[in-house]
């Protein structure tokens, strides 16, 4: 039921971005289909071009665009949002470009040589030419390519949660990571639907077109009209007064989340999520304003975003994570929450006991024989390099997962090793053994509370939020986090969230 409840706005916002999307293509694929038939140079470059667009991942397209646009507003003082709608429309549309173009110059490329001739001995123009004559002719291969981007478009748009952009990839994402395959379901049938639905409305103007029936043309692309207007309707919330909470990609996240947002909206904020953002992304979001606050851990600011590979005790990397955050980006650091989720290489306890092992410095000898899973940053993050460098760990292999694939793998014998998260209450329900790091590679990682430039001078906001700084402890965390994570009587994140509030220290 949380599920449905949750499809008509994510519905609205999917159609309306993945429309824009398509309006956007067709306004850049349209005159160029016209300047590629009319000269081979600039059709070859134009199709060479979205060809190659296609060849590139639709995640990988969409997550380019935030740096990108990140810079650009650097460059020009600020004001260009790098996250959220605008990244995933300039990707989509880009991605949308390809069936357009290419149906378009091959439909005026097939266009009968004597029409053409028709046309000029009458003494039309260029523009009436192409107004008259070719574009009557070409309409129905061209619908053809537009109905074909519309559908890759919308499918494609589920990626959009990745650069925090309401989606029905909201459902299939947290699905995916909480194992609540209902959530899973309802996204990929929604999508699904609306794919199928825009492309029959789409098909019967096409049809339309081709019978010359101008009712059908109007009532099929009217009635789309009447639906993305209906659509905008839950889909633009003011944004004034709206606060943006940010989530990376795993329970413990989603949970946090939630319990910052119902505090903000018993203080009396409006609130929106921006759920499955990457470690570098969702601080870069901060910086930047288009994220409000979220939750973070000092390991990870420490190595990733400042660069650090020295290992001093967990006060000070809090300590000078604050100080780094507020100098550097105008961060503030309220607090930390009262609980680490530190990385910890972990195996099936029965497996660790059996070969002897207890610690990373017992693992290294016989690494070189074993698999490791690990999350899907992990193999990229400056932690793995420094455990690496200071054990001389050698892996069999090494595949990355979603988190809560990577424990499955664990489980199922599919690999040997993986890095944990200490507040992970799979730990302790898998029979799992956290090996020692008697050499510190491993920073600490206690989760902090961080707040955007914008709400350094905001008492109320903050008011609403101290009462979290120091109060759960990490096995209450583990046990909220388990609580989405099991295999039966799963909770979402949403009562996670209460049931954690309720037990909050005081």
């Amino acid at each position: 039921m949380n599920a449905l409840a949750r499809v008509p706005d994510l519905l609205a916002q999917h159609l309306l971005l993945a429309l824009a999307a398509l309006l956007l293509g067709l306004a850049i694929a349209l005159p160029l289909a016209v300047f590629s038939a009319r000269n081979r140079l600039v059709g070859r470059i134009a199709l060479g071009f979205a060809s190659l667009v296609q060849t590139i991942p639709s995640l990988a397209l969409l997550a380019l665009f935030y740096p990108i646009l990140l810079s650009l507003s650097a460059l020009v003082g600020g004001g260009i949002p790098a996250l959220g709608f605008l990244p995933s429309l300039l990707a989509l549309s880009l991605y949308a470009l390809l069936p357009i173009l290419r149906n378009g110059v091959t439909g005026l490329a097939n266009i009968d040589p004597a029409v053409i001739e028709a046309a000029d001995g009458v003494g039309m123009t260029a523009t009436q030419k192409l107004r008259l004559v070719e574009a009557p002719l070409i309409l129905p291969v061209l619908m053809a390519g537009i109905r074909t981007a519309a559908v890759w478009t919308i499918g494609a748009a589920t990626l959009s949660t990745t650069v925090g952009q309401p989606s029905l990839g909201d459902l299939i994402f947290a699905g995916l990571q909480t194992q609540n395959w209902s959530l899973v379901l309802t996204g990929c049938i929604a999508a699904a639907a609306l794919a199928l639905a825009v492309d029959g409305l789409l098909g019967l103007a096409e049809h339309g077109i081709a019978k010359r029936k101008r009712g059908l043309i109007w009532g099929s692309l009217g009635t789309l009209l009447v639906v993305v207007a209906l659509a905008l309707v839950p889909a633009l919330p003011a944004a004034r007064g709206t606060v943006t909470i940010g989530a990376k990609g795993f329970s413990e996240q989603y949970i946090l989340a939630r319990l910052i947002g119902h505090r903000l909206e018993a203080a009396g904020y409006k609130v929106r999520y921006r759920e499955g953002l990457g470690s570098a992304v969702a601080f870069s979001a901060l910086a930047s304003g288009d994220v409000d606050v979220y939750v973070d851990y000092s390991g990870t600011i420490w190595t990733n975003q400042m660069r650090r590979s020295d290992v001093p005790p967990r006060d000070a990397i809090v300590r000078g994570v604050a100080d780094w955050a507020r100098d550097r980006h105008k961060v503030t650091l309220l607090g930390s929450l009262g609980f680490e989720n530190a990385y910890a290489f972990a195996m099936r306890g029965d497996d660790a006991r059996k070969r002897g092992i207890a610690s990373i410095a017992d693992l290294a000898p016989v690494a070189g024989s074993l698999n490791l899973a690990t999350d899907v940053e992990f193999l990229e993050r400056p932690e793995w390099a420094a455990v690496r460098k200071a054990y001389g760990l050698s892996f069999k292999s090494a595949h990355p997962y979603q988190p809560t694939f990577m424990y499955r793998a664990l489980a199922s014998g599919t690999a040997d090793v993986i890095p944990a998260f200490s507040s992970d209450g799979r730990i302790a329900a898998d029979g799992l053994v956290v090996l020692a790091d008697p050499k510190g590679a491993i920073p600490g990682y206690d989760a902090i509370l961080l707040l955007a430039p914008g709400r350094a001078d905001d008492l109320r906001f903050q008011a609403a939020l101290k009462p979290l700084v120091g109060a759960i402890p990490v096995e209450r965390m583990r046990q909220a986090n388990y609580m989405v994570d099991r295999d039966s009587d799963k909770a979402s994140p949403d009562q996670a969230a209460r049931w954690l509030e309720r037990g909050l220290a005081r």
